[in-house]
C-alpha cells in the first residue's frame, strides 16, 4: 500500500482554503476508490509552520520516513511559491505539482507576466510598486505621489495587487483616482512590492490544464466563463470564495474563443516548465483578444474550487483525478 502524506494548512493567508483542499484530497483517498491503494497521512502545517501527524509535532526528516509520496494541499505562501517544494526535494520525497523553480516563478506575478509577453502572450500593462519603507516620507504625501506617476503611465480602471501570492489575496479594483490613492492610504504596498495592471474589461475565463491525461501529454479542459457582480472581480479573493460568482462550464465563447483560451493555457503551462496540473486566468476583450492574467500553480481542490468542476464537465472523476497526480508524482521521482 503506498503512503501518501497530504500536507495542508500552513502559514499563509489562504490557511483555511488549504485546510479545506486537504480534507477533500483525504477524503477521497479514504474513500472506497482509492483506500485499498493507498494509506492517507494528515500533515497539518501549523499557521507557525509547525508540522504536525496525529497531533504531535514532526520534523521534514521524521516525514520522508513515513511516505512514499506527498500530495501538495497547501496554497500561498511557503507552498506555491517553492519553498516546499525545495524542502522535499532536499529529501527526496516525490510530491504532486510542479517543482521548486516553476513554482517560484508562477507565484511572482511580474515574473509570470515576463514569460507571458516572451512566449507571445498578451497580458495587461503594468508597473511595479515598492515595498512602503518609513524612508519614503508621510503616507498621504507618498500616496498622492504614487497615484500621480500611475496616473500618468496607465489609464483607470486599475487593478491593485500584492506582487506575490494566490488566488489575488489582497486585490484591490480601483476605478477611480480617490480610489486609488486610498489603496496606497491605507497601506496596500506596506507588507510586499504592489503590481498595479491597467483592468481590461471583458469576460472572465480560467482553463485547467492536466499532464498525460486520457492519452495526451497536455490535455487541456474546458474554459470556465466566470460571472461577476459588476463592483466585484473574479480576480478578487472575496468573489471566488462567498459564493458570489457564477461559473459556467463549459463557458459561453465563441468556437475561435474556446480554441485560443486553451491553446494559451496549455502554451503557459508547458512555457512555464509546469508540472501536473495548472489553471490559467484570462480576459477575453470583444475586440482586443485575450489577454493572460496569472498562473495557479497549485489549483484549489475544494468542492466549490474550479478544476473539480472542469473534470465533471468532461466526465472525469476527482478520485481519478487524485489518483493520476500521484502516479505522476512517482513516476517523476
Amino acid at each position: 500500500m503506498i503512503k501518501v502524506g497530504v500536507i495542508r494548512g500552513g502559514i499563509s493567508s489562504e490557511y483555511g482554503v488549504s485546510l479545506k483542499t486537504g480534507s477533500n484530497v483525504l477524503s477521497h483517498l479514504r474513500g472506497d476508490k482509492l483506500n485499498k491503494k493507498y494509506k492517507a497521512i494528515d500533515i497539518f502545517i501549523d499557521k507557525e509552520g509547525t508540522w504536525h501527524i496525529d497531533g504531535k509535532p514532526v520534523s521534514v526528516g521524521d516525514v520522508s520516513n513515513k511516505v512514499d509520496v506527498i500530495f501538495n494541499a497547501l496554497h500561498g505562501d511557503f507552498g506555491e511559491d517553492g519553498k516546499v517544494q525545495q524542502m522535499l526535494d532536499q529529501w527526496n520525497i516525490p510530491y504532486t505539482g510542479s517543482g521548486a523553480v516553476a513554482s517560484a516563478l508562477g507565484y511572482n506575478k511580474v515574473l509570470t507576466k515576463e514569460q507571458f509577453t516572451l512566449l507571445g502572450i498578451k497580458t495587461p500593462n503594468y508597473l511595479v510598486i515598492p515595498k512602503y519603507e518609513n524612508k519614503d516620507g508621510d503616507i498621504k504625501v507618498y500616496s498622492k505621489k504614487i497615484g500621480k506617476q500611475i496616473h500618468e503611465k496607465l489609464s483607470p480602471p486599475w487593478i491593485v495587487k500584492p506582487l506575490s501570492g494566490g488566488s489575488s489575496v489582497g486585490m484591490r479594483m480601483c476605478r477611480t483616482y480617490p480610489e486609488l490613492l486610498n489603496a496606497f492610504l491605507e497601506g496596500i504596498n506596506k507588507e510586499v512590492d504592489v503590481l498595479v495592471e491597467e483592468m481590461i474589461e471583458g469576460k472572465e475565463a480560467t482553463v485547467g490544464v492536466v499532464d498525460n491525461f486520457r492519452d495526451q501529454k497536455v490535455y487541456v479542459l474546458p474554459p470556465i466563463e466566470i460571472r461577476i457582480p459588476k463592483n466585484k472581480s473574479f480576480f478578487d479573493f472575496e468573489a471566488k470564495y462567498t459564493g458570489v460568482s457564477e461559473e459556467i462550464c463549459p463557458g459561453n465563447f465563441s468556437t475561435n474563443e474556446k480554441v485560443e483560451l486553451e491553446r494559451l493555457a496549455g502554451l503557459i503551462h508547458t512555457g512555464l516548465n509546469l508540472n501536473h496540473y495548472s489553471r490559467s486566468d484570462f480576459i477575453v476583450h470583444t475586440k482586443k483578444g485575450i489577454y493572460a492574467l496569472e498562473v495557479n500553480t497549485l489549483p484549489g481542490l475544494t468542492s466549490e474550487s474550479l478544476v473539480p468542476k472542469m473534470l465533471k464537465a468532461v466526465g472525469a472523476d476527482v478520485s481519478a483525478f487524485i489518483d493520476h497526480l500521484i502516479k505522476l508524482a512517482l513516476k517523476n521521482n
